[in-house]
This record gives C-alpha cells, sequence and structure tokens, in this order.
C-alpha cells in the first residue's frame, strides 16, 4: 500500500503547480524506494523505460531546435517569403498547405507538419503575411484559429488512409469484437471519399474566404472614388 505514496506526491505536486516533469520523476522515484528498490535498481528502471521508449519521446526534442530557430527569426523569414509571392492569398495558401498534409498522411507521415513545428513557427505567420497584404478583416486570432484548423482537417481526414494507423487497427478491433470482420486496407479505401469530400468542403470555404475578401475590396475602392 506504500506504493499509492505516489499518488500522493503527484497530485500534490501538480495542485502547487511545480515542474511536471520533476513531479513524475519523484512521484516514480516514491513508487520504487516504497517497493523496496535501491537507488541503483531505480536509476537501472529509468534507464530501461527511457531506452524502450526513446522513439516515443525523441520528437520532444524538436521542441526547443523550434525555439531556437524562432528566436533567429524563423517567424520573419517565413513571413518574407509569402511576401515575393504575389498570386498567394490567404485561402491558396492554406488550401495548398492542407492538400500537402493529406498526401503526406496518407502514406503514413504524420510528423511531417502540426501545431508546434509547423503551424505555429511557419504556416501561421505566412498566413498572417498573405492576410496583411490582401487586408483581410480577419484578426489574427482568427488567422491562426484557421491556420491550425486546417493543419487538424487535413491531418485527420488523411491519416486514416494509411492502413498501419492506429484509427483503422482501433476500428479494426472493435469491428472484430462485434463479429464484423474487415481488413485494414478495406477500412483505408473507405476513408478516400471522406478524405476528398473534406478537402472539398473546407478548400470551398477557403476560396470563398478570397472571394468575400475580393468583393470587400472592391467595395472600398468605391467608396473612396
Amino acid at each position: 500500500m506504500l506504493v499509492l505514496l505516489a499518488i500522493a506526491v503527484l497530485v500534490i505536486g501538480l495542485v502547487l503547480r511545480l515542474n511536471p516533469l520533476a513531479v513524475v520523476l519523484a512521484s516514480a522515484a516514491t513508487a520504487g524506494f516504497a517497493a523496496g528498490l535501491d537507488p541503483v535498481e531505480l536509476l537501472e528502471k529509468f534507464g530501461h523505460a527511457f531506452n524502450a521508449n526513446k522513439y516515443v519521446t525523441a520528437v520532444f526534442l524538436v521542441i526547443p531546435m523550434i525555439g531556437m530557430l524562432e528566436d533567429h527569426g524563423l517567424q520573419e523569414r517565413a513571413r518574407g517569403v509569402i511576401l515575393g509571392f504575389r498570386n498567394v492569398t490567404l485561402g491558396r495558401l492554406l488550401l495548398l498547405y492542407m492538400l500537402f498534409r493529406q498526401v503526406v498522411s496518407a502514406i503514413g507521415l504524420t510528423q511531417l507538419g502540426g501545431h508546434p513545428t509547423m503551424v505555429r513557427p511557419m504556416l501561421a505567420p505566412m498566413a498572417e503575411a498573405a492576410a496583411e497584404r490582401d487586408d483581410s478583416k480577419l484578426s489574427d486570432d482568427e488567422v491562426k484559429a484557421l491556420s491550425a484548423a486546417t493543419d487538424n482537417i487535413g491531418l485527420f481526414f488523411g491519416e486514416d488512409i494509411f492502413l498501419a494507423i492506429g484509427s483503422i487497427l482501433l476500428m479494426k478491433g472493435i469491428l472484430d469484437s462485434y463479429g464484423i470482420h474487415v481488413e485494414p486496407f478495406e477500412l483505408s479505401l473507405w476513408a478516400i471519399p471522406t478524405a476528398i469530400a473534406a478537402f472539398l468542403i473546407h478548400g470551398f470555404r477557403l476560396l470563398m474566404l478570397d472571394r468575400h475578401r475580393r468583393k470587400a475590396g472592391l467595395k472600398s475602392e468605391e467608396a473612396a472614388e
């Protein structure tokens, strides 16, 4: 029962808003000592757990690198790239990104994108630059939200086409439990029409955004004259 002290350490640490990593390590150490492990054995357990899950935790190494790139002007460079292309509007930019996100997700490369690694440092600044140049009435927060939503739609409806993704295996397991036997390849094939529909629907919304922006610009010019 002393092992349950680890839960108390975890709860107290989170309530006091201490460093989450330190709280988790302290909780794990409490559980290990309560179970009778000596410091060497506990360190061995930590090393084994890290080594067994290193492919899962390795992705977090990208976050400090993104922060360093942002500190050296990554967002400003991204904005400058878009300002160099006159024909790239907010809707077209997000439409192209959604197509890219769906295609790479459909072949299993779901990590080529995402909010911390792509939307915040690159896509959102590029979208803001396009919106400002087009004199869009959208606020910066609305542009960021639209960029994040586009990334979500591209990933969510694109990854199911890849038959080795977790969602396909989950659906197969649930269907098998009800006596409905379907191969993962069949599930991935049926995800293609859904992905196409999602692309067309959201793509239409993005293009209509550009159309409304053009109409608003024409009305402003007429009012000025």
